[in-house]
């Protein structure tokens, strides 16, 4: 009993410290910042697939991020994504997709703000340096996803040699591809931002507790908010008209961002704990 009152008084010194940061005013940041990179990111991925002759690994790169969506958010702007994967970019080296670069990358500083805020620091490196950083976080992502699309279009043949030995898994194998992709992005994207992005260095252990929990409530809220748009989807038809589909990705977003800097905040809040009884162990 009295471990689970400590728990909920730092739950609770979590909550208090994310409503002091102006938790709610970064979530928006990012949630905007979020829909607003992502199409510039897929400009980018299609770019580098038609650098390297495969268009189809950038339609697979997006249905893998779609993935990680309930359907009710990701089929509204599905078509938007189409339509920005239909034209081959090779032209990897232009303005235009330079551009797509520097908006990407305002994703990840939104994140990186987000975190620093949860985490109470601050970070001292000039701001050009971090956007190089961002930047190049967007390169090796792009580019580790186009990957992993190579070897989801090869999984058919692995499957359909291991299904001879065993039969059951042809059954499962979509489903299987489908949310183990998603889940394995979203689990190692969690890890990677808490430990790299924000200033200050963290063990695995101190960033477990908020990756947890921000991957259970992101399925409670997913699993919710896709049964409301079921059911209520109409309220949002009639008060955005064309802009339904940008809004309702922006809530779900805002949502999701506001899950994941309480996990950040989490963390701290039980490092601080930790902190509190060896002071007074010692």
């Amino acid at each position: 009993m009295r471990l689970l009152r400590r728990y909920a008084r730092i739950s609770l010194e979590a909550f208090e410290h994310f409503l002091a940061a102006d938790g709610w005013a970064i979530a928006s940041h990012i949630a905007l910042s979020t829909l607003m990179a992502l199409f510039p990111f897929l400009i980018v991925v299609t770019s580098l697939a038609g650098f390297f002759g495969s268009k189809e690994l950038a339609d697979q790169v997006a249905q893998m991020l779609l993935d990680a969506w309930p359907v009710e958010v990701s089929q509204p702007i599905s078509h938007e994504i189409h339509n920005v994967l239909t034209i081959t970019r090779g032209d990897i080296l232009t303005i235009g997709v330079a551009l797509s670069l520097y908006f990407a990358s305002s994703g990840i500083e939104s994140v990186r703000i987000g975190l620093n805020r949860a985490y109470r620091a601050a970070d001292q490196r000039s701001w050009w340096l971090l956007r190089l950083e961002s930047i190049a976080y967007v390169i090796v992502s792009a580019v580790a996803l186009l990957a992993l699309a190579f070897l989801i279009v090869l999984a058919p043949l692995i499957f359909a040699k291991t299904a001879k030995y065993l039969p059951w898994l042809e059954e499962y194998a979509s489903t299987f591809l489908r949310y183990g992709t998603a889940s394995a992005i979203l689990v190692v994207a969690l890890v990677l931002v808490h430990l790299w992005l924000p200033a200050g260095r963290r063990t695995m252990l101190e960033i477990l507790p908020g990756i947890i929990v921000t991957l259970i409530l992101w399925l409670i809220t997913g699993a919710l908010f896709g049964r409301y748009l079921a059911d209520f989807a109409q309220n949002y038809v009639s008060m955005y008209a064309g802009l339904t589909s940008a809004f309702i990705a922006l809530i779900y977003l805002y949502v999701n961002a506001t899950i994941f800097i309480y996990g950040g905040e989490l963390n701290e809040a039980i490092c601080q704990a930790r902190e509190r009884r060896k002071e007074k162990a010692a």
